[in-house]
């Protein structure tokens, strides 16, 4: 393939440069959960119901995905019936059927082949949802102390959180019972987005290696005097303005209505 390197691209070459670097290891399987995934069928889908096309290896049977649809029909040899996913919503999907999962197998440098257990423990790696507190901070800080891994991965997860809210501040923060955490705080966050930006938080700690609890997550109108005080010590991130949308979104990447199996 001449085809532009993709992100799973680069994040697989750095995971297959350091074997032993657990961080490199996460950053991958973060990619690709975070991945438009393009998933080879048998057909097309019939509404919201699909049939993977399976393979038989000789670690036992997988499905094929692609992280771009020119792959898909390198691999194919010309058209076939897919449809797109998030790679979140395909390891969900494929928990406890004991199939595999082969990313771009055969069509580019990030070829990988994940045995059904490796899909297991993705889905459980993203499944846990993020504990709801209420506390209102007493004293903010600039942030200190967190690993640069972090900070990336965080960096890469509001990126890809277009449109569900103005910006974010990370802060150190001492709440008025006393304890003392970091602060992710996103400004005019969408209404019904929040689900969404705490998973987002939360797997950015899960996979950068950080212990559970290290960053709290909190959402505030620009016109809260918490948003002003934030500004004035936070690590600031712009999330980018939304891309247009023509049509319905394609099936399966609503992660609350992911397509079904037949």
């Amino acid at each position: 393939m001449t085809d532009e390197l993709t992100p799973l691209d680069h994040a697989h070459t750095a995971m297959e440069a350091a074997p032993d670097d657990a961080t490199a290891r996460m950053r991958f399987y973060e990619r690709l959960a975070d991945a438009e995934l393009f998933l080879l069928l048998t057909s097309e889908p019939q509404g919201d119901r699909i049939e993977p096309a399976t393979y038989d290896l000789p670690d036992g049977p997988c499905v094929l995905v692609f992280d771009r649809e020119l792959r898909l029909a390198a691999f194919a040899e010309g058209s076939a019936p897919y449809v797109a996913l998030s790679g979140r919503v395909l390891a969900g999907m494929m928990a406890g059927q004991g199939i595999g999962l082969g990313l771009n197998l055969g069509v580019a440098p990030s070829a990988f082949l994940m045995p059904a257990e490796a899909v297991a423990w993705l889905a459980d790696t993203l499944a846990p949802a993020p504990e709801e507190v209420e506390a209102r901070p007493s004293e903010l800080t600039p942030p200190g102390g967190l690993p640069e891994a972090l900070l990336e991965s965080l960096d890469t997860k509001l990126a890809l959180a277009a449109g569900l809210a103005h910006s974010a501040y990370l802060a150190g923060v001492t709440y008025e019972q006393g304890q003392r955490s970091h602060l992710l705080a996103f400004i005019d966050p969408v209404p019904g987005a929040e689900p969404s930006l705490a998973r987002s938080a939360n797997e950015a700690l899960t996979f950068s290696g950080v212990e559970a609890g290290a960053i709290d997550v909190g959402f505030f109108a620009a016109s809260d005097p918490m948003a002003a005080r934030l500004a004035r010590v936070g690590l600031r991130f712009d999330l980018p303005a939304p891309e247009p949308v023509a049509g319905p979104g394609a099936p399966g990447m609503d992660p609350d209505k992911p397509p079904k199996l037949r």
